[in-house]
């Protein structure tokens, strides 16, 4: 079994939503995962989908797009973007998951006898030396609060040797790489791999991966690998 990640699929199959706008590796990027995920993934692979799944608007309008990623090979586990205004509760999400995918929400799934996976949504953390609007950080702080919720369930969980893997919609550092109160937690709690997404665009200053205080992050966001799943853990 191997682990692998990709985030911010933008799937629009039932809403006028075309990415190739944006340029860059946007057009034609669904065929694009379709072919490098079946090149890659195996049916007993996990494959874990770090946020901004669906543009719908609605539950029904993400049930196509959820559907086409059922049919592509492996075992998928997602959590919520800052996009994904069809995500109103989990129990609705899961009410309508076809049978491959499993989502979370501040919470934790093993899958299998030495990897937990745990994920929340996040938000924007401060930028050096700035302060945050005053909404942004009431959601900064309370989306540490869901961090605090999602690893207090993992540890709950966690037995000698387990590997600990954490999804993360934004990045969890600034720009400049500083602590952040979502990077303390990771760190505090001991875990492995972060995956994360969110950001687009040429101008993005993002390393694909990055050891930071013995937590390893990787950025997944589609246009920035070539619309192919990353390669996280291979047993």
């Amino acid at each position: 079994m191997k682990i692998w990640a990709i985030s911010d699929l933008h799937l629009s199959f039932a809403c006028d939503k075309p990415m190739d706008i944006f340029g860059g590796a946007w057009p034609n990027h669904t065929e694009k995962i379709s072919e490098h995920w079946r090149e890659l993934v195996a049916e007993d692979d996990y494959v874990l989908l770090g946020g901004d799944i669906s543009w719908g608007m609605k539950l029904e309008e993400a049930i196509p797009d959820l559907e086409w990623i059922d049919k592509l090979p492996g075992k998928k586990i997602m959590i919520k973007g800052n996009h994904e205004y069809w995500w109103k509760s989990i129990s609705a999400v899961r009410s309508i998951l076809p049978p491959s995918i499993q989502a979370i929400q501040n919470d934790c799934v093993r899958i299998d006898e030495k990897t937990l996976v745990c994920g929340t949504r996040g938000w924007t953390v401060p930028e050096h030396g700035k302060q945050l609007e005053k909404e942004d950080d009431k959601l900064y702080k309370r989306e540490t609060e869901r961090l605090k919720l999602t690893l207090a369930d993992m540890q709950k969980q966690r037995k000698t040797g387990d590997r600990v893997i954490c999804m993360i919609h934004y990045p969890p550092y600034n720009m400049t790489k500083e602590d952040s109160n979502f990077t303390k937690l990771l760190e505090e709690y001991k875990v492995d791999k972060v995956i994360f997404g969110h950001l687009h665009g040429k101008v993005v200053n993002m390393e694909k991966v990055l050891e930071r205080n013995g937590v390893v992050y990787y950025f997944t966001a589609t246009d920035h690998i070539n619309n192919t799943p990353v390669l996280i853990y291979e047993n």
